[in-house]
């Protein structure tokens, strides 16, 4: 199993830096995940930038 890669992300609605754990073996993927801070509902949209590493981006519901 590959290790955890860690990303930090902003949260779209309360704008808080947020740490969280990708699993690398785990690509183009969606999922809603709440804020640790506001606990508003993210979406992550994770997927291989090409080189082996994951990209994430986040949005709100909107």
């Amino acid at each position: 199993m590959a290790s955890l890669q860690e990303e930090n992300i902003h949260c779209p609605y309360c704008g808080e830096s947020i740490v969280i754990l990708l699993d690398p073996s785990d690509t183009d993927q969606e999922y809603i995940e709440d804020c640790q801070v506001c606990c508003q509902p993210i979406n992550f949209f994770v997927s291989d930038d090409g080189s082996g590493e994951l990209s994430v981006t986040v949005s709100n519901d909107n």
